[in-house]
């Protein structure tokens, strides 16, 4: 799958966008007033911003959907599904991440010709959402009955608002994610979204992967660090550094965006 993911991204290590959705139906900061056709448009004018400044691919989230659930409504999968069939850019791979039901997403992903889902997808974790057990073997053999095995996905093995439960290294887990799980690539994350991950994590999976799937920065990447990131890692993904004020729920700021572009692309 290396090799699949270096001809996905055109060789050389990705920087993958982040573009968030505002909360969506049903959820509790969703905006009644502006409706789906303003969440359609914030989106748009992020994403416009984001292809101009040439990033490699992008990742469509229901970042706004605070507090996260395990298990996506219809009407969320739905609300998703329209923007990303309205939007979604033909010229670059995209993927899709559901806060926090892999289905969801893998779904959503089939439905709309995304390349890749990013999810937590093995493990079992203490969380801001609870106990949280997640199950690889459903989600591969969900992507098999909808034949949609061309979608890569992409396992975070140090999730956001959450701690891992048992005493296995994460270099162990990482190892196993991708022998055991059949993962795409790997991810590594800080401890919240726009927290930066330690550097310390990122190596020791780097060298437990052994460059058989791609490693990559999932939180945390800033034009001050994106350098040393891409130093160890096999690509990143970036959302709130590209931020007015670096805040994750604002909408991306150009002048940001050209900063984060010069330092990890010069």
């Amino acid at each position: 799958m290396m090799e699949d993911i270096h001809k996905l991204f055109a060789g050389r290590k990705p920087l993958i966008a982040m573009v968030h959705l505002l909360p969506t139906l049903g959820t509790p900061l969703y905006d009644v007033k502006a409706g789906m056709e303003g969440n359609v448009e914030h989106v748009r004018a992020d994403l416009a911003i984001l292809l101009d400044a040439g990033f490699d691919a992008f990742l469509f989230c229901n970042e706004g959907d605070r507090p996260y659930s395990f298990h996506a409504g219809y009407e969320g999968v739905a609300a998703m599904t329209r923007v990303v069939a309205e939007l979604a850019p033909t010229d670059r791979p995209f993927g899709i991440d559901f806060l926090w039901d892999p289905r969801a997403a893998l779904a959503i992903a089939a439905a709309t010709g995304a390349s890749f889902v990013r999810e937590v997808m093995t493990g079992t974790y203490e969380s801001d959402m609870g106990l949280w057990a997640t199950d690889a073997a459903d989600l591969l053999r969900e992507r098999r009955r909808l034949s949609a095995d061309g979608v890569a996905l992409f396992m975070n093995v140090t999730p956001e608002f959450a701690s891992r439960l048992g005493s296995r290294s994460v270099g162990e887990v990482a190892r196993s994610v991708v022998v055991s799980s059949l993962a795409d690539a790997v991810l590594v994350s800080g401890p919240m979204a726009s927290a930066e991950l330690d550097m310390d994590t990122l190596r020791e999976v780097a060298e437990a992967v052994h460059g058989e799937v791609p490693v990559i920065a999932n939180t945390g990447a800033t034009s001050t660090n994106a350098a040393s990131y891409l130093e160890v890692a096999d690509g990143i993904i970036v959302g709130s550094d590209l931020k007015t004020d670096g805040y994750t729920w604002n909408a991306v700021d150009p002048a940001r965006v050209e900063s984060f572009m010069r330092a990890a692309r010069p």
